[in-house]
């Protein structure tokens, strides 16, 4: 018996067996190979700066640029691209200006929770002070009400926390802004312990709690599965502290709907498949040295693959751009790729454990995931609202695994389900971009504030105009928005 798991052993948890995890050889060839092109790295970099600098005559010429450009694209090709920031200096509330800054409420080893806070900036009374007044934007004199509190749980799937920037921009005028920033395993040592999906459940339920009451969740993609089942959790137990309500956008609740290829591709190989070619030990310059983990490029190498026509598109329009002196346009693949390539690694008990139970055996929607010894009871769910978000083009999550999950919780009042599905968008444009800001961010603000409502509390929230999300909807029905076009990230990675 596995007390971790409450009988589950199951071949994921098992210890990864050490010769095994030395046999896959895929991490000491990626370190190798990055270090064999350093010296090839420094003299491309060289190259660009003479060939690009306004000193030299050739940096004027098609064949100058030309050579910079293509020093410039290998450079980005072969570089190791460290954690983004978000860099969300100030925001508009109420028409004034706010200065934003982090900073960290929670923390563990493999996790910790961010809270932006908005400073209002007034002038202090004497007229030669040179410095303006911080005042804690939610203690304003002029306000008198808070704002609701809003957690967003980053997907914990290869990417850092700050793929969601735009996703934290949207709502910092209108809420108390939270988000989960998770911790890359080759940076935590092994006497750190374990991370694996049950422990993910238990940060989770620790976070809520952490951040008080009347608190709404926003979960992005992979962190769908385990936010519900933490909920589950909470509600089972009668939880004063149980969140009022989840925004569940394009999660695999239900992975069995509308298959994708990522599906497919996980069914056809089976668990020992991924636990034979995708779990590597962490080299020994790293902080987790000798840590089971699966390498986050092997995560990036998956996505581009899936658009490698795409990328290649992009890269080469990289090239005509810098060549032809189209620096804005360069500037935003810059922007895009630098987010996009930078990776982090992921425990390989988490990993295993969740291609096992979410995409092979499908625990959460049959009724047989077990979490520190107890099922998940989805039926448990009576008080926190429940919102989704489907995009009509993901290729990675297809249209109704996440809906499942209003059809999973039978105890939920229907006034308390909302399912939406944005037409046009695709995996990323769900939680990110344009048509994000203008039709799917509105719909989950005035989802928040009619779930507080209903909770007796008054908020200061502005509706903006938008109409309301319809509450009474039957599940099969779509409530969705006009407008077409491609996915905000279409330009590089569409759907």
């Amino acid at each position: 018996m596995d007390a971790r798991t409450g009988g589950q052993i199951g071949i994921l948890h098992q210890e990864t067996p050490m010769n095994l995890a030395f046999a896959n050889p895929v991490y000491l060839w990626y370190e190798t190979a990055h270090r064999m092109l350093t010296p090839a790295r420094a003299t491309t970099r060289g190259m660009k700066v003479i060939f690009g600098s306004p000193s030299n005559p050739i940096s004027r010429t098609v064949y100058g640029r030309t050579i910079a450009a293509a020093c410039e694209l290998f450079e980005n090709a072969t570089q190791r691209y460290g954690k983004p920031t978000f860099g969300l200096s100030t925001t508009l509330v109420d028409g004034q200006r706010c200065c934003v800054s982090e900073r960290i409420v929670w923390e563990r080893p493999f996790g910790r929770v961010i809270a932006f806070d908005r400073d209002l900036v007034r002038p202090r009374p004497k007229p030669n002070a040179p410095t303006g007044q911080v005042i804690p934007f939610d203690q304003a004199r002029h306000r008198a009400k808070p704002q609701p509190k809003l957690m967003m749980i980053a997907p914990l799937s290869g990417h850092f926390a700050t793929l969601l920037r735009g996703t934290v921009e949207a709502f910092l005028p209108t809420h108390q802004v939270f988000i989960t920033d998770w911790t890359d395993a080759r940076m935590v040592p092994l006497s750190q312990g374990r991370f694996d999906l049950d422990d993910y459940i238990d940060y989770l339920i620790a976070m809520f709690r952490a951040l008080g009451p009347d608190l709404h969740i926003m979960a992005v993609c992979q962190s769908s599965v385990p936010v519900i089942a933490a909920i589950a959790a909470m509600e089972a137990e009668n939880d004063p502290l149980t969140p009022r309500s989840m925004t569940l956008i394009a999660g695999p609740i239900d992975a069995r709907r509308s298959p994708t290829a990522v599906n497919r591709f996980a069914e056809k190989r089976g668990i020992e498949w991924f636990r034979k070619h995708c779990i590597a030990k962490v080299p020994s310059n790293y902080p987790g040295s000798l840590r089971d983990v699966y390498p986050g490029f092997l995560q990036l190498s998956s996505f581009m693959a899936m658009n490698i026509d795409r990328h290649l598109t992009a890269h080469c329009n990289m090239l005509k751009h810098l060549v032809h002196g189209d620096g804005e346009a360069a500037e935003k693949h810059r922007d895009f790729y630098d987010e996009y390539l930078a990776v982090m690694d992921m425990t390989a008990e988490f990993y295993l454990q969740t291609v096992e139970q979410v995409f092979l055996r499908h625990d959460l929607p049959k009724g047989t995931m077990i979490h520190r010894g107890k099922r998940v009871d989805l039926g448990a769910i009576r008080r926190c609202a429940i919102m989704v978000v489907e995009g009509e083009k993901d290729d990675i999550t297809g249209v109704g695994q996440t809906r499942a999950a209003l059809e999973l919780t039978p105890n939920l009042p229907r006034d308390k389900k909302v399912y939406h599905l944005q037409k046009g968008a695709g995996h990323y444009g769900v939680f990110n971009g344009s048509r994000f800001r203008a039709e799917i961010a509105p719909r989950i603000t005035h989802f928040i504030l009619e779930q507080q409502m209903r909770a007796g509390s008054e908020w200061d929230l502005d509706p903006g105009g938008v109409s309301e999300p319809r509450l009474d909807m039957p599940l099969a029905e779509v409530t969705a928005s006009p407008g077409g076009g491609q996915d905000p990230a279409a330009g590089f990675l569409g759907s």
